[in-house]
């Protein structure tokens, strides 16, 4: 994957009732051929494959649970959330391209970079297709994979519905883009999702934090041992960043794109540019939240202004 992910890790658990994969990743011809090739090395064909647990609706975790379906008859275990927030992005008959479009340009986003929403949201579609007929999974429950047993956790955020799974025996969390090594899972504020997702990652990092955990397995980067360090870390990252936005509010009013463009210097391609804006848009809300910061709309072109209060 580009930078700064870098690449997605899919899990294998195998048992004699056959073989269950963690996030398959997503669909295109390459990692059609992929597995195929990495599970002929495990000893395995496609049918074996009896389950595929999708930790949350990003194209990268969920895009292949679909056509493994269709090979196979996989049973694709997904929690309700997370489901319809697929149906949000990827559905048949959703809007959301057009929807975040103009949200976004009221946001401040420019028209040349507008412009070009729509289209890149459709182009994730073929990588989710085709849609998987899914078996819904509770959260705080406990499934049996691989001849584990793994308690079921649910948190949002990242995705609204992403679930973790963990192993209480060896201590071992399976936890998708809940935690990520190194890097900060990106937390965004679309419309009609989660109205307050960092709010939600936050609380979703206290709750995690409860467990006593020995591995990680983390969709990016490699697995690691440091859990708690790192939920401490990711909860002192997203602080002190809410004080960077609060500060340049202090200065002067500010749009959405201008406080993005800021947090995110760098030249952005379009994919980036649109998980930072959202990015700077959930700490906003975050700052509104918590009586910090109010939004108003500019009688003169009808974009939203954040001030501070």
């Amino acid at each position: 994957m580009s930078y700064p992910l870098r690449w997605m890790n899919s899990y294998v658990l195998h048992s004699a009732s056959g073989v269950v994969i963690i996030d398959p990743g997503p669909h295109n011809s390459v990692t059609e051929e992929e597995w195929k090739k990495a599970l002929e090395h495990l000893g395995y064909t496609l049918e074996d494959v009896s389950g595929i647990f999708v930790t949350h609706h990003h194209p990268d975790h969920y895009g292949l649970a679909g056509w493994f379906q269709s090979q196979c008859g996989a049973q694709v275990y997904m929690s309700q959330r997370a489901y319809d927030e697929s149906l949000l992005m990827w559905g048949t008959d959703t809007d959301i391209n057009v929807k975040l479009k103009l949200w976004l340009q009221q946001h401040g986003l420019p028209d040349e970079l507008a412009s070009q929403i729509e289209q890149h949201l459709l182009d994730f579609i073929p990588q989710v297709s085709p849609m998987p007929d899914i078996t819904i999974v509770e959260k705080e429950s406990h499934l049996g994979l691989g001849g584990l047993s793994w308690l079921v956790i649910e948190t949002g955020g990242h995705a609204p519905g992403h679930l973790s799974l963990y192993n209480e025996e060896f201590g071992i969390m399976m936890c998708g883009d809940a935690v990520l090594p190194q890097i900060s899972p990106n937390v965004s504020l679309i419309p009609g999702s989660d109205p307050e997702p960092l709010y939600s990652f936050m609380n979703g990092l206290m709750n995690l934090k409860q467990y006593e955990v020995n591995q990680v397995f983390p969709g990016h980067r490699h697995p690691f041992s440091t859990f708690q360090k790192r939920i401490d870390d990711l909860l002192a990252h997203h602080e002190q960043r809410l004080i960077e936005v609060e500060k340049l509010l202090i200065q002067s009013p500010q749009n959405g794109y201008e406080i993005c463009t800021t947090l995110f210097p760098n030249k952005l391609s379009l994919h980036q540019m649109r998980f930072a804006m959202c990015e700077a848009l959930a700490h906003l809300q975050e700052l509104v939240r918590r009586g910090k910061v109010q939004s108003s709309i500019s009688i003169l072109d009808g974009g939203i202004i954040f001030t501070t209060t």
